[in-house]
């Protein structure tokens, strides 16, 4: 009886692991919550028997929760055709900022992530360019250093293929990734938030990138561009006209998805949460998403926040 127990505080114990490695391969707290619960489900399901000859729970369920991921990823193409807008993964708050404002301890699933490189926006993003195959792949080798004989077993290919597939996503990830240290990202960020703040669009354009990109996330529950808007003129207008049509609008510095972004809120309810991909001391990308659904993780401890506090 003792053994049982052991044995489900273990399987009860992957749970962090399983969030982890589902939320980087869909790009979404919920549906990787969805996946993991679906792929415990499906453990319980088994018989005592057929448990008890499995020698890696752990492996095991991360292969189904893998599975179910590359399942939703295929079907996920279909339904992001129909998606109002442009779509961006869910941010994810920083645990230790909400603690500090008072919020409750972990409570949900966005709270067990880890911040890493893996997580930052402008990662998740190219993470959306690759086929399903080539993500899962990428991720569970590049990201979490399965070997590729395991990997197999979850895309039903042989090592060599999954490796050529990792390969292929991986070019495609050196030619985005740009490294920026911390602590200058901190500062482009928090000009932007000044300028923004006094409404001084030429700032703002000095401190953008001429070919920057902004792409907004309002998943036709909110009024925002459907479209990206480009040029550093185009989207300094933009941001200024958003802060004109939206008075009592609060711009906090927070830590998104670990590295420094924005969050505008009114009336204690955060409305958009903004991720900055930043270059040479400019910023080249703006991810702002709007969509209700994909804030719930700010939501939930919205009026946790406070003005005081910057990202660490």
């Amino acid at each position: 009886m003792g053994t049982v127990g052991t044995s489900t505080d273990e399987i009860a114990g992957e749970r962090r692991q399983l969030i982890n490695v589902a939320y980087r391969l869909l790009g979404s707290v919920t549906e990787a919550e969805d996946a993991v619960q679906d792929a415990y489900a499906r453990w319980y399901g088994l018989s005592r028997s057929r448990r008890e000859e499995i020698l890696s729970p752990g492996a095991w369920l991360t292969t189904v929760t893998s599975r179910i991921c590359l399942d939703l990823l295929g079907s996920a193409r279909a339904r992001r055709e129909r998606y109002v807008g442009a779509w961006l993964p869910e941010p994810l708050p920083d645990r230790a900022e909400w603690d500090l404002a008072g919020g409750a301890g972990p409570t949900g699933p966005a709270d067990q992530i880890v911040m890493d490189e893996s997580v930052a926006m402008a990662f998740l993003v190219v993470l959306e360019s690759m086929t399903p195959a080539e993500r899962v792949a990428f991720v569970l080798h590049d990201v979490f250093r399965y070997p590729f004989a395991e990997i197999a077993g979850v895309l039903g290919r042989t090592p060599a293929a999954c490796k050529q597939l990792a390969a292929s996503a991986r070019r495609r990830v050196d030619v985005a990734r740009a490294p920026v240290p911390t602590t200058g990202r901190t500062d482009v960020v928090r000009r932007v938030k000044e300028a923004w703040e006094t409404k001084d669009i030429a700032a703002l354009v000095g401190l953008l990138d001429p070919a920057a990109v902004m792409t907004a996330d309002g998943g036709g529950m909110v009024g925002t561009v459907l479209r990206p808007v480009e040029g550093s003129a185009r989207i300094a207008q933009y941001m200024v006209a958003i802060a004109d049509k939206a008075p009592g609008l609060e711009l906090l510095e927070r830590s998104v998805n670990g590295v420094p972004g924005l969050v505008a809120q009114r009336a204690g309810v955060v409305m958009t949460v903004a991720s900055f991909d930043v270059s040479d001391g400019r910023v080249t990308r703006i991810w702002a998403v709007r969509n209700p659904e994909k804030l719930r993780p700010w939501a939930r401890e919205g009026q946790g926040l406070s003005s005081g506090s910057s990202p660490a």
